[in-house]
């Protein structure tokens, strides 16, 4: 019975967008009643299944279902601790959006088709989530990347446009790297389950070791960790991890808040419980892997937290954070690889940091939303002093940012100080004093940048009085549907805060079965001397960086003397213009085009020697100047009845047309067409073919 429960957890959103959808084409009060039924309804589900089975041991499968006779393997779901949680935590996120968005879309165009990819989205994230197996989830996670392309190009103008494409080729690549990695791991291993892989990594390395060829045994571990290298580019391309995070600060300022808050919280988690899968079943206690995890957390979570600060654009700002906060979570994976078998810490620590993160960006977006959907703004110069008299949205604003600046009493202080202490458990000096200062540093920006932006939006007063009297007055700037959104996630996010042994504690536990921690670990003191000193220097980092860095260098004066904040980040170091960009559009074609065009002028070498030596079937020595044999052909037929029309009429101005050129360049331009439209399809499905031209490459290899 729950088996089946876990398939319509999947399918249901994917049958309630397409029911409203048709209803929205009529009525779009019901479409939204539909989307929140849909929501609502498979929240309930889930909370329904935590109560059942919240106090399950962690490494027991709670249920599965096998789906046979779909895309040949069929598809595979299963439920457990952790799937337990962000079934529940996904369900939430998407209830409240949802919720939010029917206020927030009353003025926008296109809502009928942002609900459909809106519960489209869901189901394919719920499947990604629930997957038993790698073949499923990649399934899933390609539907969900293609379907929350939607969002990104939701306003159809040319940012949102742009931040898509590029959000579109980083999961089209992603993918394809993944789908080359699952095809080599079910090559080496023979199976793609979840729950198998482990067992069947020993199994190989047992075999590698017995092998008399130390060539063997060396080519084995390094198939493995192409596979493992391979499903984190996939992964981590849709997490936001460095440097394939590109999309992430240009796609949530475009998108939609409700879908801003959605990329951020769930759908980035869903390339960190990839790579979770691979780490913990892959390269469980690989201190290799755990340093390469390591070493890509500590430059995404600086990066970001370093590109927030900078920014003046309150959604961009939110996305660097995320950013910064998957580089605080990849550095608790990475810290569970060098670990080893005493983890506990890191495993606890990236698991309840997943879930602050989560509730956190809800939070925070949609409260982004409300200013923008009263602003029409993001610029902080422009929404600067919009919530000064709006007590109850300074509030949950304010849960959030503390949250997330590591604070003590909320979420984020707890999740925060079990990563810092696996780091400190590991080693206090050499390399690793260096990490744990950047993690030190890096929180120390997280609270200067969310220093800067509560204190620019709610404290400080706009540098236009007519503007500033005109946010005063605003007292119903959300309704009573969105006012439950927001202060029922910021309560939500408060409570999960203020009981860290009571409710995170229980939820690191339930959730540790996936990354096979056996043991509960000892209770961590969180309000000891030593774990609030080290709130306490992120604290003091941050409040120097907001006096040193934003307020004395980020802020200048204007013509009237008052200070703005200025964006004082160099506009080239953009790593997609200044990279990615050149080297995939002009570089790579330039080069590739060289053997290309050398091998197609020998092919035409050969042709043209061989019909004029061999076969001498080509009456032409070279070829026509313009158009083809046909429209010579035909062109000459009609001169020739031009010729006699104008003997026989005997015009005055005879017709001069040359129906060889008319015809010449008719097909110049059908052709022109035909190319501008195969061009465009073949952009999309360019990417897919080199991919598979590769896969049936190595299986021929094989």
């Amino acid at each position: 019975m729950i088996g089946i429960i876990l398939a319509v957890l999947v399918f249901y959103p994917f049958l309630g967008g397409l029911y409203g959808w048709f209803a929205g084409l009529k009525n779009e009060k019901i479409r939204d009643y539909i989307a929140d039924f849909v929501t609502v309804s498979e929240f309930l589900f889930m909370a329904a299944l935590f109560v059942l089975y919240g106090g399950s041991d962690p490494a027991e499968t709670i249920a599965g279902c096998h789906i046979a006779g779909i895309c040949g393997f069929g598809l595979s779901f299963t439920l457990d601790g952790f799937r337990l949680i962000y079934g529940t935590v996904a369900s939430l996120m998407w209830m409240m959006t949802t919720i939010l968005s029917r206020e927030y879309f009353t003025h926008h165009a296109n809502r009928n088709r942002f609900y459909l990819f809106l519960l489209l989205t869901f189901g394919a994230t719920m499947g990604v989530f629930l997957s038993a197996d790698l073949y499923t989830m990649f399934i899933f996670f390609e539907i969900m990347s293609f379907t929350s392309y939607v969002w990104v190009a939701q306003e159809e103008d040319e940012p949102s446009l742009r931040a898509a494409a590029t959000y579109l080729a980083v999961a089209v690549i992603g993918g394809l790297v993944m789908l080359m990695g699952i095809f080599l791991i079910y090559h080496e291993l023979g199976t793609l389950e979840i729950s198998k892989l482990l067992a069947a990594v020993s199994d190989y390395g047992t075999k590698l070791a017995a092998s008399s060829s130390a060539a063997a045994y060396e080519s084995g571990r390094k198939l493995l960790y192409a596979a493992g290298a391979c499903l984190l580019f996939g992964f981590g391309a849709k997490a936001g991890a460095f440097p394939l995070h590109i999309w992430l600060p240009k796609a949530h300022p475009v998108a939609p808040a409700p879908a801003s808050a959605l990329l951020s919280g769930i759908l980035t988690k869903t390339g960190i419980f990839g790579t979770l899968i691979v780490s913990c079943n892959l390269f469980l206690h690989d201190k290799a892997w755990g340093s390469l995890i390591l070493g890509i957390g500590v430059l995404t979570m600086f990066g970001g937290a370093l590109l927030a600060v900078f920014s003046i654009n309150i959604k961009h700002a939110l996305a660097c954070s995320s950013m910064s906060q998957i580089g605080f979570i990849l550095v608790g994976v990475g810290m569970q690889g060098l670990l080893g078998e005493e983890n506990a810490l890191a495993v606890h620590g990236t698991l309840l940091h997943m879930v602050n993160h989560s509730l956190i960006k809800l939070v925070l977006f949609m409260a982004a939303g409300v200013i923008f959907m009263n602003t029409h703004e993001l610029d902080l110069n422009k929404i600067r002093g919009f919530g000064r008299k709006k007590p109850l949205l300074k509030l949950i604003f304010l849960v959030g940012a503390l949250a997330i600046g590591g604070i003590p009493f909320f979420g984020g202080y707890v999740s925060k100080t079990l990563l810092h202490e696996s780091i400190i458990e590991y080693s206090s000096s050499g390399i690793f004093k260096l990490v744990e200062i950047i993690f030190l540093v890096s929180g120390g920006l997280t609270i200067a940048y969310m220093t800067k932006l509560f204190k620019a939006v709610f404290i400080e007063k706009n540098t236009d009085a007519a503007l500033q009297e005109k946010y005063d007055g605003m007292k119903r700037y959300m309704n009573p549907e969105s006012t439950f959104a927001l202060a029922g996630s910021a309560l939500v996010l408060l409570v999960w805060g203020l009981f860290p042994h009571q409710i995170m504690d229980r939820a690191a536990h339930l959730g540790q079965g996936l990354m096979h921690l056996e043991e509960a670990g000892h209770q961590v003191a969180y309000f000891s001397r030593e774990n609030l000193s080290g709130a306490l220097i992120s604290i003091v980092i941050g409040i120097l960086v907001y006096l040193i860095v934003i307020w004395a260098s980020l802020m200048k004066k204007n013509e009237k003397g008052e200070y703005v904040y200025v964006n004082a980040w160099p506009a080239w170091l953009d790593l997609e213009n200044l990279i990615y960009r050149p080297l995939l559009l002009k570089v790579l074609p330039f080069v590739a085009a060289i053997p290309c065009r050398i091998l197609d002028s020998l092919l035409d070498l050969c042709v043209v020697a061989l019909r004029k030596t061999i076969y001498r079937d080509s009456p032409l020595p070279h070829e026509l100047p313009e158009g083809t044999i046909a429209t010579q052909a035909a062109g000459t037929v009609m001169n020739f009845f031009r010729d006699i029309l104008n003997r026989t009429w005997r015009r005055k101005t005879p017709v001069r047309t040359d129906y060889r050129h008319t015809l010449a360049v008719l097909r110049f331009g059908i052709r022109e067409k035909n190319m501008i439209i195969g061009r465009s399809l073949s952009f999309g499905l360019m990417l897919v073919c080199i991919g598979f031209c590769i896969t049936l490459i190595y299986i021929i290899w094989l």
